[in-house]
């Protein structure tokens, strides 16, 4: 007979208890009975959108899927921002918020070298799945899990995220480095035959995704490449659901968690494609090698998940899921941004993700309407038969199962002992191909780029603090506004000069009432850079909220000049104005212009340079005063490398609005660039 059963035994007395706890065994409190409990194997497909999803669906294309919607539960899952994986992806591995895991971003900072390190198992602070289960006694096998690196020792096996990377590499898992990649280390011989190179993916293999030239594939590998990119997306993808099936037959995990990046990045590299129309130039050559990538691959999801429901028994729930979904098909608002309108970073993300529960314990035709990340953990312990801790804040999805007891919760089990030790670290070769990866999807740069070191930390990397921005935000998202002032103001001390940081710090100090110290900072940070929309709006904010509508209304729209599709300045200019347009056409010619401007725009998104041109002609024709008119012909002879006319076409509108920050900014990196 087990401790846990003797604990769950009525009535106890109290020599039972004093013999049971002096024993140092786990003690995880009283699950459900035996027979609820089952195995557990939890799918996650990075990125995938559920509109996409029911699209796809609705036409037949992903058998699977729908027979996960017939026959288990499912709905959307709602996310939280920043919608970044690391941070999503231990969210749902720990039940916990970012600011209790400690995860805010894809980077930490080496304490010993300040320098930038993806972010680790060593960050995470409190327990995940996987050791919550190997301290109840389950068996579990964890696959390519988002900072499962360095392994931890668990009573199972460990897969790192950072096997993936190790195989662009000659001496690929095995060789001179002391890294260990897996736990227990020997399985990395196990798992070998089943990795799958970028280079070992030939032109038969990528001829569903891609239109391709078959001596294309002999270049050198480069994370900067579209098709090589795509080539690792879908060697690891395959690589991870390999292994992860393996383990699932092989080695009967209680809870299985295998992860699945490739859906995410190729959206990142060519979701702008996906069924998009009337695209010309460099926009429709990519379309004609690449524009049915998104789609197979949404495809390759649905076989996976088919493949994984084979392996299934009738004692297995099958627990497929997303951390966010993916606006497709839409192109960059501004085309001078990006060159070849891919490096999106998160803001085409959306907050919903899917949810589909299947199999065992699992309730026919149900539907999850309110479904978040925080939910996953609880559910998954009580199919499990654990019970979840009243420091995890989600519930249990009790809607969509059939358990008998879902059992109360244990207070918390960050006080029970695990063993989390990490075997040999090792170098730092693949932490810079994880970089690079990172960084040729957008997701690293500008103010991420930057990293100090923490001397308050011990352990051997800190957060960076792009990471602490972040978690700073969630704090001021969840109306702890004292706390995310009080990260902004540390910042501001390590970087006195960095104007997001102070626009941050006086939305913070606004929501708790101290204006006059918010519009300092603002000023300070507007001085610092005049671009700095989100300064612009926060100003008008306070600026509102004291009653100045004139002032407010001014600010919101300086904001849109810069920014026209910011989302809070638009609502607020609306709802005090009626109107969101920051230069209303007053004559017929400037409406016109304003018309044949639109029409450019448009083009020039779809890379139609040509077309784009011809129509600011006919605008600057119809209305010389018309401002906007220059812009767009900046931007659009910039696109077209045509620096000169560029250059002019900023001058001009300089003539017209001398103040605009804009302009002055982009014709000084103009002038710059054609020295």
């Amino acid at each position: 007979m087990s401790l846990l059963t003797l604990l769950c035994r009525k009535p106890w007395s109290a020599g039972w208890w004093l013999v049971l706890l002096g024993l140092s065994l786990p003690i995880v409190g009283c699950a459900p009975s035996p027979r609820d409990a089952g195995r557990v194997l939890v799918l996650g497909l990075d990125g995938l959108d559920p509109q996409t999803v029911d699209l796809l669906m609705s036409e037949g294309k992903m058998p699977n899927f729908a027979k996960l919607r017939q026959e288990g539960a499912y709905g959307k899952l709602t996310s939280q921002k920043p919608l970044l994986s690391p941070i999503i992806w231990t969210t749902i591995a720990t039940g916990r918020r970012p600011e209790d895991h400690g995860i805010g971003h894809f980077v930490a900072t080496a304490t010993d070298t300040g320098e930038q390190i993806p972010a680790s198992s060593d960050l995470r602070q409190v327990k995940a799945l996987w050791n919550i289960a190997s301290a109840a006694s389950k068996k579990v096998a964890t696959v390519g899990w988002w900072a499962t690196w360095p392994p931890e020792i668990v009573n199972g096996s460990v897969v790192s995220d950072h096997t993936a990377y190790h195989f662009l590499f000659e001496r690929g898992l095995t060789g001179d480095n002391d890294e260990n990649k897996t736990y227990p280390p020997e399985l990395a011989d196990r798992i070998a035959p089943r990795l799958r190179r970028p280079t070992d993916l030939g032109f038969e293999d990528l001829k569903p995704y891609v239109t391709v030239e078959p001596d294309e594939l002999s270049r050198p590998f480069d994370f900067n490449d579209d098709l090589a990119h795509f080539r690792w997306a879908l060697a690891t993808a395959m690589s991870y659901r390999d292994i992860g099936l393996d383990l699932w037959r092989d080695e009967q995990p209680d809870l299985a968690m295998v992860y699945i990046e490739g859906t995410d990045s190729t959206s990142h590299l060519f979701g702008h494609l996906f069924r998009a129309e009337g695209l010309a130039g460099e926009l429709a050559q990519q379309q004609a090698k690449y524009g049915r990538a998104v789609e197979e691959m949404y495809l390759f999801a649905d076989r996976l998940v088919g493949s994984y429901l084979e392996a299934l028994d009738e004692r297995s729930t099958l627990v497929v899921l997303s951390d966010h979904g993916f606006e497709l098909g839409a192109l960059h608002d501004d085309p001078s941004k990006t060159r070849d309108l891919r490096r999106v970073s998160e803001r085409f993300h959306r907050l919903q993700g899917i949810l589909y529960l299947y199999g065992h314990q699992v309730k026919r035709h149900t539907r999850l309407d309110q479904a978040s990340i925080l939910d996953i953990t609880p559910t998954v312990l009580a199919l499990l038969g654990i019970p979840a801790a009243d420091d995890m804040p989600g519930r249990v999805l009790a809607e969509a199962l059939s358990l008998d007891n879902i059992g109360d919760r244990i207070a918390s089990y960050e006080g029970v002992p695990v063993d989390s030790r990490r075997p040999n670290p090792g170098d730092a070769t693949f932490s810079q191909a994880q970089l690079q990866h990172l960084e040729s999807l957008g997701y690293l740069g500008g103010d991420s780029a930057e990293s100090i070191a923490s001397p308050q930390s011990a352990s051997p990397q800190s957060a960076s603090p792009q990471s602490d921005r972040n978690l700073a935000a969630i704090q001021f998202q969840q109306g702890r506004h004292a706390e995310a002032a009080r990260i902004y103001q540390q910042l501001i001390e390590n970087d006195p000069e960095d104007a997001g940081l102070r626009a941050s710090l006086a939305g913070a100090l606004g929501a708790l009432g101290r204006y006059d110290q918010a519009l300092a900072e603002l000023d300070r940070a507007i001085e610092l850079t005049p671009l700095n929309v989100e300064a612009y709006h926060n100003r008008a904010v306070i600026r509102e909220r004291r009653g100045d509508l004139d002032a407010a209304i001014e600010d919101y729209r300086t904001a849109l000049r810069y920014q026209p599709q910011y989302e809070p300045s638009q609502q607020a200019l609306y709802r005090l104005t009626g109107d969101i347009d920051v230069r209303a056409a007053d004559t017929d010619a400037e409406r016109q212009a304003e018309r044949l401007v639109e029409q450019a725009s448009l083009a020039a998104r779809k890379t139609d340079y040509e077309s784009a041109m011809r129509l600011l002609d006919e605008a600057e024709k119809a209305a010389p005063s018309y401002v906007l008119t220059y812009q767009y012909r900046s931007n659009v002879a910039y696109l077209m490398g045509d620096l000169e006319t560029a250059i002019t076409a900023l001058e001009k509108g300089l003539e017209i609005e001398p103040d605009n920050a804009l302009f002055r900014t982009n014709l000084e990196r103009l002038r710059a660039a054609g020295q």
